[in-house]
């Protein structure tokens, strides 16, 4: 962690613009899951209780950049917010129109702006659909300039910015990355350090024997990761619908179980690569030995387990024995590094080969590390996340990084300065 943090830098009296991770799930205009709203909390009360002030600033869902939606406004956030906090979380309508809200903070006054997407210059993608060449180029040019007017408008709150979204540390969007050119300072936020550390352990220095698990239903998100842990993991195992892709690549039936559908990627020759790579290198990439199978993918259906699925039946979770072997790998581990659940997790019948993992994870002695997304979300539900060392609040993001991606909102970071603690030598 070569990147200035919080503590690096003197904040009393200082106003800072902080971009955090508040897309959550909402029901009817109700936070659902806060747990990425409670992961900032550190970052936030830090900021508070060094005497400054802090505007916080979001994206929430995936609105069209066409101005205001109310399914996508982050007031409800702020209330929620306040209530985490024990104090009144000020709340500015147009994240472009708040510089006089910003202004008017005193010293442990906090601010919320409605949600960065509602601005199309956020993401910084102009649609260029019939458009020539030229002319396709030039609405590029054109947005990007948009996209840093937007960003030195929100540097523009405060005195320095700090970063602490990692789920949104790969996009180079306005308030993730370019917002960091026109800040005097830009910092991580403890969220933030502490993903990049833990992350990076595995990435670069894991403990052996070093144990990763990959599930969910696509290969294509998966690929480069794979690629990447054949130079580092001691043993992969693969779980969920992506395995049945790697089953037939190796000739065996999958029946009627789900495969990944692509116009551009074909899952079942990408997954015959991965395998004749792995034993090219000799890595232990472990497949399946068993499957619960059902005929009707609802959660009353008839469940079987199987060594082989014949047709007419889908697979919708490992195994028993399957579980059994995993789990015996998950304890012998240094670390553990888990990106993707086993089966339908979400339908209690289909949960037991997830649910067997997270509990071996959760009795490691080892580093146990939790992708974000449905991962952390189902170790959620087991109630098992307190037990894991980390669960990481980025799906997307922490794939990127395990595959060794430098991530735009990592990169704008400023640097520690060489030879130097980083603390005080950062003030001179």
């Amino acid at each position: 962690m070569n990147k200035k943090t919080l503590r690096d830098v003197d904040l009393k009296g200082k106003r800072v613009v902080m971009r955090v991770d508040f897309n959550v799930p909402m029901d009817k205009g109700v936070v659902g899951d806060d747990t990425r709203v409670r992961a900032s909390l550190p970052s936030i009360r830090f900021i508070l209780d060094q005497g400054a002030s802090v505007v916080l600033m979001s994206h929430l869902g995936r609105p069209k950049g066409k101005g205001y939606e109310a399914d996508y406004s982050l007031k409800p956030v702020a209330e929620h917010l306040a209530t985490l906090l024990g104090k009144p979380v000020e709340f500015a309508p147009d994240c472009l129109k708040a510089a006089a809200q910003a202004r008017a903070l005193r010293p442990g006054g906090v601010l919320l702006l409605e949600n960065t997407r509602f601005y199309a210059e956020e993401e910084g993608k102009a649609k260029t659909d019939g458009l020539g060449e030229a002319e396709a180029a030039a609405k590029k040019k054109e947005m990007k300039e948009k996209q840093k007017v937007m960003a030195q408008t929100l540097a523009g709150y405060g005195d320095l910015f700090c970063n602490d979204a990692f789920g949104s540390a790969h996009r180079a969007h306005a308030s993730t990355a370019v917002i960091a050119k026109f800040a005097a300072e830009s910092v991580s936020g403890f969220l933030m350090e502490k993903e990049i550390e833990y992350l990076g352990r595995a990435l670069n220095n894991p403990e052996r024997p070093y144990v990763a698990i990959l599930g969910g239903a696509k290969v294509s998100d998966k690929i480069k990761v794979i690629n990447k842990l054949m130079k580092t993991a001691d043993v992969i195992l693969i779980g969920g619908a992506m395995a049945y892709a790697f089953l037939k690549a190796k000739g065996e039936p999958v029946g009627n179980s789900k495969l990944e559908k692509s116009d551009e990627v074909d899952p079942v020759a990408v997954a015959r690569e991965v395998l004749a790579e792995a034993a090219k290198r000799n890595i232990a990439l472990r497949l399946p030995q068993d499957h619960l199978v059902v005929q009707e993918f609802k959660a009353d259906a008839r469940t079987q387990v199987v060594a082989t699925i014949s047709d007419g039946w889908m697979g919708v979770d490992i195994g028993p024995a399957t579980a059994r072997a995993y789990t015996e790998e998950v304890r012998k581990a240094g670390m553990v590094v888990w990106n993707g659940p086993m089966g339908v997790f979400e339908m209690a019948p289909f949960a037991a080969g997830t649910r067997a993992v997270a509990q071996a994870m959760a009795e490691s002695p080892g580093i146990t590390i939790v992708g974000g997304g449905d991962t952390a979300a189902a170790v959620e539900e087991f109630g098992l996340a307190p037990k894991m060392k980390h669960v990481s609040t980025g799906g997307g993001a922490s794939l990127e990084f395990l595959e060794g991606t430098d991530l735009p909102g990592i990169a704008a970071l400023t640097d520690k300065p060489a030879g130097g603690c980083g603390c005080c030598c950062s003030r001179r």
